[in-house]
């Protein structure tokens, strides 16, 4: 087949489109990736032939189950559950599980094909999957938590295992919804495996892993930072979000110097122009995690900050700009403000917060940019170091830990830099994330042959 007969950029999209109707969010994560792999495969024939891309955007299997449950005014509750296994390629399935009123198909399809690439630039052997179901723990009290999680993992945990697929936690599943589906898991098969991770430190849960995610963020901003020949002391950051991925990031962010002026809720956001001290970062740990409050009781703790109900934070002047909430967070619109204001760094905490227009516009502006990717994959790091450790009945120490998580994020920054473009004195680090990702899993898929 000559090159000019493949299946250009437009004509793979119509077609993931026409297979997947509706499915928006996945159609965005295929594209983001595929804009850029077509460019890398144009003369490489063997990628074409094995039609590796399109296997990669068409998962392994989705599952799709109905959960039951009581609440504690004895009536029954329905919710749908899923677990999307995209690429098994390079390890067993690893990805989070996700519990929230948001989730969908297309969410989830576009979470395990985004983990797939992620999970490759960490250099450990995960391939890529994630689940979860439409259910919102907000307000439940921990019986009714506890009976769905159960009802949940009784039909999870056919699909699932320590050398098959291990989920872990996400957005709505912390070490409470963990619990409970590890405690139903071996109830119903009498093995005490590693089959999630997240777990509680008393049965096998590894240390550094709940601020895995946010120190990785920090750290693969360091980096690139470093290779401008920069460094973190000083700058002005703008957090979004205000869970685990945020409040790490704030945390990290300030022991190297930086001052975080901004963290969020679904309510709006706080202006601190003092910036977070570990005081304060502190004080929304404890009132987002163990009093699930809102972050608006900010200002009524600490003078001097602000709160903008129903607004982001990206209008506030900043350095370097983390998306650590959720999806689609940061558009056009913020994109151009972020750029007007002197933005020169925006890092991506969350999955896929920046839409493709918005990274379209700074990359245009040569404004660097940190994809998900590479710049969020601490969490599923430690995470398989939890594997691992599980595995060998053995746990690291909390400094050797320190020390993986940094080198893993290293490597990615490196393995990025790899597939640069030698001749610009631009990074584009989403298209050489994208290229570095795709090429471990498609050379392993062509090693298996055509299945």
């Amino acid at each position: 087949m000559a090159i000019s007969d493949h299946v250009n950029l437009e004509q793979f999209m119509a077609g993931v489109q026409r297979r997947n109707p509706g499915e928006t969010e996945f159609h965005q994560a295929v594209y983001e990736v595929a804009v850029d792999i077509f460019d890398f495969i144009q003369d490489k024939e063997i990628y074409h032939e094995a039609q590796i891309l399109r296997r990669i955007a068409e998962p392994d299997r989705v599952v799709s189950f109905r959960v039951c449950w009581e609440d504690d005014n004895g009536n029954v509750r329905v919710q749908r559950g899923y677990r999307v296994q995209n690429n098994n390629a390079i390890g067993p399935y690893k990805g989070g599980l996700r519990f929230h009123k948001s989730v969908d198909q297309s969410i989830l399809k576009f979470l395990a094909f985004e983990q797939t690439f992620k999970n490759s630039l960490t250099g450990l052997p995960m391939g890529g999957a994630k689940g979860g179901a439409d259910f919102n723990p907000k307000g439940k009290s921990d019986n009714e938590v506890m009976r769905f999680c159960q009802s949940f993992m009784t039909e999870l945990y056919r699909h699932v295992g320590e050398d098959t697929d291990v989920p872990a936690g996400d957005i709505g599943t912390g070490a409470r919804e963990i619990g409970y589906m590890f405690g139903q898991y071996k109830r119903i098969t009498n093995r005490y495996v590693g089959v999630l991770t997240g777990k509680g430190l008393e049965w096998g849960g590894s240390l550094v892993r709940t601020e895995s995610t946010g120190y990785g963020v920090v750290y693969f901003a360091e980096d690139m930072l470093a290779q401008a020949g920069d460094d973190l002391e000083g700058k002005q950051v703008a957090v979004s979000g205000s869970g685990n991925v945020a409040t790490f990031a704030a945390e990290k962010a300030t022991q190297l110097g930086a001052r975080v002026v901004t963290m969020s809720d679904s309510d709006g956001f706080v202006h601190d122009p003092g910036g977070f001290t570990q005081e304060k970062i502190d004080w929304v740990k404890r009132h987002k995690t163990h009093y699930r409050g809102r972050l608006s009781a900010y200002v009524d703790q600490f003078k001097g900050a602000t709160f903008h109900a129903g607004e982001r934070p990206w209008s506030v002047p900043c350095d370097i700009a983390l998306p650590c909430a959720t999806q689609n967070e940061l558009g056009p619109d913020d994109a151009r403000q972020l750029v007007a204001n002197g933005a020169r760094m925006v890092v991506e905490g969350a999955n896929m917060p920046t839409t493709n227009d918005a990274v379209k516009l700074l990359r245009e502006a040569r404004v660097l940019f940190g994809p998900a990717k590479a710049a969020n994959a601490g969490g599923v790091a430690v995470s398989g170091l939890e594997m691992s450790q599980n595995q060998t009945r053995m746990a690291l120490r909390e400094d050797e830990l320190q020390k993986l998580l940094r080198e893993i994020m290293r490597n990615i920054h490196s393995r990025c830099l790899a597939y640069a473009d030698p001749r610009s004195d631009y990074i584009d680090y989403a298209k050489a994330a994208n290229i570095a990702g795709f090429k471990k899993v498609a050379d392993a898929m062509l090693a298996f042959g055509v299945v």
